[in-house]
């Protein structure tokens, strides 16, 4: 007896280009890198609605009203802490493998970032997200809605409790698959510190394929969205941990979507 596997129906906006074909274009493009790039290229062409979707003139320079060196205030009145645990919002336990995910947030010079506003969003285990556009045949899980956020700490510590998500297909191109990440919102000490970035895990083979991974042409500058495994971290008998710090200015800072 055989199982009928599920397919995705093509569709007007279907890619044709095959993961083959992205994938010298990818390589076409490392090659061009002279030197440090800290931020994905805008017109990057491997990821196709990038081409439409980026800025097309130099941004307006001008020096930042007084109001945008201030950011939102938030206390223990405005975000719970249970908020930070995305396994207990629901009435039974979410499947999958159950993570901790903590790090600090500073900024470039390495002063830790206290009272900051961290939110997450996330597929879930099987790689899917609860959002009416995300229609790919995979199970959505009832008790996981796959949100979540925590105010930083004294040192700058988040911390987070979830569910490691799963990689998911989109329609950059034929056969194309995301690797597994987690996306940050982070507004920092001011308006123009404001970033979302994703967080990846150690040693995903979809990184070589992935058209946005790979936007960031420079390879030390990817690593930083990578986190990394930390035992300390890990719980006895209840979830892996793992290490993610993230920097808001400077040289280093971690790479966010624009």
């Amino acid at each position: 007896m055989t199982t009928a596997v599920p397919r995705v129906s093509a569709s007007s906006d279907a890619a044709a280009a095959t993961q083959a074909e992205i994938s010298a274009e990818i390589a076409a493009v490392a090659a061009t890198r002279t030197g440090e790039e800290t931020q994905p290229r805008l017109d990057y062409a491997p990821y196709r609605s990038s081409i439409l979707r980026h800025p097309t003139k130099a941004p307006y320079q001008a020096d930042p009203e007084a109001v945008e060196l201030f950011a939102p205030v938030f206390g223990p009145q405005d975000v719970d802490p249970l908020e930070a645990d995305l396994t207990i919002q629901h009435l039974g336990q979410p499947i999958g493998e159950r993570i901790v995910v903590t790090g600090r947030v500073t900024d470039g010079d390495g002063k830790p970032l206290a009272n900051q506003l961290v939110e997450v969003w996330q597929a879930n285990a099987s790689g899917r997200y609860l959002h009416q556009r995300d229609q790919h045949p995979a199970p959505l899980d009832p008790n996981f809605t796959g949100v979540g956020r925590c105010l930083t700490g004294p040192d700058g510590e988040y911390r987070f409790t979830t569910i490691k998500p799963g990689p998911y297909p989109w329609r950059n191109h034929a056969n194309a698959w995301r690797p597994a990440h987690i996306h940050f919102s982070l507004f920092g000490s001011e308006f123009t510190q404001r970033m979302v970035t994703q967080m990846y895990f150690p040693g995903d083979p979809l990184f070589g394929l992935d058209p946005i991974y790979q936007s960031i042409v420079d390879p030390k500058a990817r690593d930083r969205l990578v986190a990394t495994y930390d035992h300390d971290v890990t719980l006895a008998e209840y979830a892996t941990g793992y290490r993610w710090d993230i920097v808001l200015t400077g040289g280093h800072r971690t790479w966010s979507e624009s």
